[in-house]
């Protein structure tokens, strides 16, 4: 591809650039940066594509549009995994993290929130080029947004998440409520247990509570397991109408959220930054799309071509969260793997839940680079 021939110039000469694949489309984009200059996002209102830590009182970086490429990509899609890449289980950090779980659900039933989540960092010796890596996400998720960021001033980090944070189109907005998981396995339809179907809808109900105040026309939609990969996870789509200005309020209300944080936002967020022992950085933040303009002709009749001289200009923002990631750096991959901690939860279950997330991103890093 021309396209990440010119990407990994772009890499080598050490300039800022994102290279993506939206969910179950046929084409790879490319955004370059002329300068090594660290853009940052002010009220929204700005274009070109937005990078943001977890921690929401942290700037958010913008990489403006200087370059934009689009070209058509056909990958090898997998639908098996193999069993036989070596995993990394991580055993010496296992009594930390079921600690740290335990002492969420702890807190949980004293009353101090209602849902945290909680997360560990995995390091993994890396020397495999990253745009590598990023077509080895391209091939094994086409359903996932799958991207390479890269600015030398802030880091390189690659990632294959399901999560949408927000979607607009002219003020017509979607988002969706995440949680729960389980295993794939083939032909085996998901059974949820209670503790999962709490936990999302708690996540369901917050997000509806908040946007209130800035949308209208909310509408809920029907609960549903929809795979990532190897995973299967429970969803809710949520639709409405942003009033005209708000979006950068209704980002600061979003994010982030319950499936990221927990509940109360900021209750949680502060045992999180107290107790996790490592500094997230931009895992669980977002990352997409701000303000990208479309054009389409308003009729598809080619003998009236009066018509055709106007065009259906469409403002749209695409933001997704940044989970099923990893940072490259010094020749290792630093992978980032969390879950939903309820009063419910089993600290030995959580435990294996990030070690089946983490084979996401695992899966894809070859041992013999």
């Amino acid at each position: 591809m021309e396209l990440l021939q010119q990407v990994s110039r772009q890499y080598t000469n050490k300039l800022p650039f994102v290279v993506y694949r939206k969910p179950k489309e046929t084409s790879v984009q490319a955004i370059l940066q002329k300068d090594t200059v660290v853009h940052y996002v002010k009220d929204f209102t700005e274009t070109g594509f937005v990078f943001a830590p977890f921690d929401d009182q942290n700037a958010v970086v913008l990489i403006p549009a200087d370059t934009f490429m689009l070209e058509p990509y056909l990958p090898d899609v997998r639908t098996t995994y193999s069993s036989e890449n070596p995993i990394a289980i991580y055993n010496s950090q296992k009594e930390f993290h079921m600690n740290l779980v335990e002492k969420g659900i702890s807190q949980i039933r004293q009353g101090d929130f209602k849902k945290v989540v909680l997360s560990r960092k995995i390091e993994w010796e890396c020397s495999t080029n990253p745009l590598n890596i990023f077509k080895e996400l391209l091939d094994s998720y086409p359903t996932a947004f799958c991207y390479l960021w890269h600015h030398p001033e802030v880091g390189t980090w690659l990632g294959a998440t399901p999560e949408i944070l927000l979607k607009v189109k002219n003020q017509q907005f979607t988002t969706m409520s995440l949680a729960g998981t389980q295993k794939y396995a083939e032909d085996v339809i998901p059974e949820w247990e209670s503790k999962e179907l709490d936990e999302q809808q708690l996540v369901t109900d917050y997000i509806s509570d908040i946007l209130q105040s800035s949308v209208s026309n909310l509408n809920i939609g029907e609960r549903e397991s929809i795979r990532a990969g190897n995973l299967w996870h429970l969803r809710t789509k949520l639709t409405g109408r942003l009033e005209k200005g708000s979006l950068g309020q209704v980002v600061k209300v979003l994010h982030p959220t319950p499936a990221v944080c927990g509940l109360p936002k900021d209750d949680t967020k502060k045992f999180i930054l107290t107790n996790e022992n490592y500094n997230r950085e931009y895992y669980t933040g977002f990352l997409g799309e701000l303000n990208f303009i479309t054009e389409k002709d308003r009729t598809s009749n080619s003998r009236n071509q009066e018509n055709k001289a106007y065009r259906l200009v469409r403002k749209a923002t695409t933001l997704f969260v940044n989970l099923r990631c990893m940072q490259l750096k010094d020749s290792k991959a630093f992978i980032y793997v969390g879950g939903g901690v309820t009063q419910d939860s089993d600290a030995e279950k959580e435990w294996q839940e990030t070690v089946a997330k983490s084979k996401t991103i695992l899966r894809v890093l070859r041992t013999d680079s």
